[in-house]
């Protein structure tokens, strides 16, 4: 046997073992790896299972609670609020849960009302939702712009200061829903558009005869029967007094002007007014100057509008303070002074 045939016998043996040792080493790794995989695969479901329940479990809140979340949160800076305030007791979880499921609908910010045991995935998703809290500012009819604007500067969650008084009248008294973080500004504007809607869409349908030209005007009459009564079922009698002095010329000697008058100089008066008020020269004490005075004394609701601009059919041109809250009318001077005879005996005892 020549060289050559000897070293093929050695080689094919050892070449034979060589394969079968790789198969063992082969068999031991894929053994490893299913160990591996199998491992990982538990972990990974007991992670899961360890998630799903923290994120459906009922929270900790034993009652309901509102909480603020800030505008530009991270997802990780919203699980902490929520923890801080007893909504949710794993913020690790809610976090690692946001980010799996709230891709497509992040997170909103604003301020949230959370029921009691609300689940971390049901937090998840309110916040989603937007649904906030809806907060509310009712604007009494007759207040100046002032004090309107002193109450939005008051109302918690609005933002920033209230801007420059826009002008006497402008603003609509009623009840304005907003939510945290609405800027004061943009409520103030939403009233003077809520008055501008209001006084156009009235005026269109104004009875006739009225003796003024301008929705303006119509605006300063309604400010001062907001002024002289509370009672909305004098609202279109007191409107018709004034009217019926407009269209004989005389002069409206209504009170409410005067302390405007007077309040431009040195506020709110906080006392009666005197005969000597009643002489004071300004153009808006309706005492001593003629017709309409130049713009509102307040801002009058959209009742005492309306009767302004279909105000009761009468002829009465006087009323008195009767005693018990509302007024005497009187389509005479005679009649009138005995009205204010009767208010005056009232008013000693």
């Amino acid at each position: 046997m020549g060289q050559d045939e000897h070293d093929q016998a050695r080689t094919e043996p050892d070449g034979r073992a060589a394969a079968r040792q790789g198969r063992r080493i082969g068999r031991m790794l894929g053994v490893g790896m299913a160990v591996l995989v199998l491992a990982g695969l538990t972990i990974t479901a007991g992670a899961g299972l360890y998630l799903y329940r923290q994120l459906t479990e009922p929270g900790p809140l034993s009652a309901e609670i509102v909480v603020v979340v800030p505008h530009g949160a991270s997802v990780a800076r919203i699980a902490g609020v929520l923890a801080e305030s007893g909504v949710i007791a794993d913020p690790a979880s809610f976090e690692i849960g946001a980010r799996l499921l709230a891709r497509q609908r992040p997170l909103r910010a604003g301020e949230f009302a959370f029921a009691p045991g609300i689940s971390a995935i049901e937090a998840m998703r309110l916040l989603q939702t937007g649904r906030t809290v809806m907060r509310s500012l009712t604007v009494p009819e007759g207040l100046t712009t002032a004090q309107v604007l002193d109450l939005v500067g008051a109302a918690v969650g609005l933002q920033g200061e209230p801007p420059r008084p826009p002008g006497e009248g402008l603003l609509l008294p009623e009840t304005y829903h907003y939510a945290w973080g609405e800027g004061a500004t943009e409520m103030v504007a939403r009233m003077r558009r809520a008055m501008e809607e209001a006084l156009a869409e009235l005026w269109l349908s104004r009875a006739d005869g009225l003796p003024f030209m301008t929705p303006e005007e119509a605006l300063a009459l309604a400010s001062i029967v907001e002024k002289e009564t509370s009672l909305a079922e004098e609202r279109p009698r007191i409107a018709a007094v004034f009217l019926n002095r407009l269209r004989r010329g005389m002069r409206l000697q209504s009170d409410p002007t005067v302390a405007f008058a007077l309040a431009q100089a040195g506020g709110p008066l906080g006392r009666p007014l005197t005969l000597d008020d009643l002489q004071v020269q300004h153009p808006y004490n309706t005492y001593v100057v003629d017709g309409l005075p130049p713009g509102p004394i307040a801002n009058p609701g959209r009742a005492s509008l309306e009767a302004v601009l279909h105000p009761a059919d009468s002829e009465e041109l006087y009323f008195v303070a009767d005693g018990d809250g509302g007024h005497a009318f009187a389509k005479n001077l005679k009649e009138h002074q005995r009205n204010v005879a009767k208010w005056r005996r009232l008013n000693r005892r």
